[in-house]
């Protein structure tokens, strides 16, 4: 198979960067045929915000640049990753044109909530799935708190919903969980076309026979991720050692409550060697995050690595998560109940044996790479027959 990937990246690399180029090595591994055409969104940079606007919604440039592609590598299918803001629903049109499928895997909510995160001011929100024209997102501001932002990407879902882009334009769409796939359908996006497919990790390792005791957090040091909840429950759990691994806009502030409190110690980035060496010590992860996750990548690291997790009650993560077999389950922003879960998991050593055998199964069920990629191809054939049936019934009606 031929395949051709579309990633536009964001200007801080991500997990999304890291999952198609997962994708892209799995692939070429298994002898398809794959070219990458990316973009990055620092390529906006010093342009006016009225170009960059209208780029979000239409770029006939990278149309006719992906239209290039498609004529010289001739792709039996496209995968799109993101395409914000650089390449815009345009691509699609490029494929359409062609005659060829698109397979889109939705990372995150951009689909049907301007800001990506159907999050606003720390708590879950969906007020623009009720909304015709996005009306709660542009009144307050969610894309980077700049209105003029927000409209763009808020014109931008509007105006392909009424081209009805997503529907005619895009064969199949991967959502990352159950949660995710129902959301979507939620926000408009048409469920005869979501399937779903985990991320995945290709070099799980081995766990190791023994552990340190001690908790870890690995993530974006920023309020979504819960990293106050985190630290509020420390002040309760002087006992409990926590290592914070990450960077983000909290990292000072992480950094001063490491010295004040006796348990937690603040480790800074990590490399992603560094990280697996401290999964493989841990006695267990914590994901406290308050907004809808799609699907941590950590979380299968973990899983990997025999380490269970202890995650928020909250969308995907409590799906991903089962709670006293993989991990437990609290309430989200809850510090109280925060501490006494991981005082509990770590005055159980039994149970956490246990469950560090649990995840371990889970991820060779559901997570390894092989089993991505036999998924994976799954879900290309089913795009390519879909096409086909579509293509054929236009035809047949003309």
């Amino acid at each position: 198979m031929r395949v051709l990937l579309l990633h536009n990246r964001y200007q801080q690399p991500g997990g999304e960067d890291a999952v198609c180029e997962s994708e892209r090595r799995l692939l070429a591994e298994h002898g398809h045929d794959v070219v990458e055409v990316g973009v990055d969104n620092s390529s906006l940079e010093g342009r006016s915000r009225v170009l960059v606007g209208v780029q979000t919604i239409w770029s006939a440039e990278n149309r006719r640049a992906v239209a290039k592609a498609i004529r010289e590598f001739r792709p039996d299918l496209m995968h799109v990753h993101n395409f914000h803001a650089v390449f815009s629903p345009s691509v699609y049109y490029a494929a359409s044109a062609a005659v060829i499928p698109v397979v889109q895997t939705v990372h995150n909510f951009r689909l049907v909530c301007p800001a990506a995160t159907l999050l606003r001011r720390g708590a879950v929100c969906e007020e623009c799935f009720s909304s015709s024209f996005y009306l709660p997102a542009l009144r307050n501001r969610c894309y980077r708190q700049d209105r003029k932002a927000t409209a763009a990407v808020a014109a931008m879902l509007w105006i392909h919903s009424r081209l009805r882009t997503w529907r005619r334009k895009v064969t199949l769409y991967i959502a990352l969980t159950e949660f995710a796939r129902r959301k979507l359908i939620e926000g408009g996006l048409p469920a005869d076309r979501i399937v779903v497919k985990p991320n995945f990790v290709a070099d799980g390792q081995e766990p190791a026979s023994v552990r340190e005791g001690f908790a870890l957090f690995v993530g974006r040091l920023a309020p979504e991720k819960g990293i106050h909840t985190l630290l509020e429950a420390c002040r309760r759990l002087p006992e409990i050692k926590v290592r914070v691994v990450g960077d983000g806009p909290l990292a000072e502030e992480v950094r001063a409550a490491a010295e004040s409190l006796p348990g937690v110690s603040y480790v800074g980035r990590q490399s992603g060697q560094g990280v697996r060496a401290l999964m493989r010590r841990a006695a267990f992860l914590v994901v406290p995050s308050t907004w809808y996750e799609g699907f941590p990548l950590v979380v299968a690291e973990a899983f990997a690595a025999g380490l269970p997790v202890i995650a928020s009650r909250l969308g995907s993560l409590a799906e991903v998560v089962s709670d006293g077999q993989t991990g437990f389950l609290f309430h989200p922003g809850d510090s109280e109940h925060l501490a006494a879960i991981m005082r509990r998991a770590m005055s159980s050593e039994q149970d956490l044996e246990q469950m560090r055998l649990n995840v371990r199964r889970e991820y060779e069920l559901r997570y390894t790479a092989e089993v991505n990629y036999r998924r994976l191809l799954d879900i290309y054939q089913q795009a390519l027959e879909r096409h086909r049936r579509e293509t054929h019934r236009a035809d047949a009606s003309t």
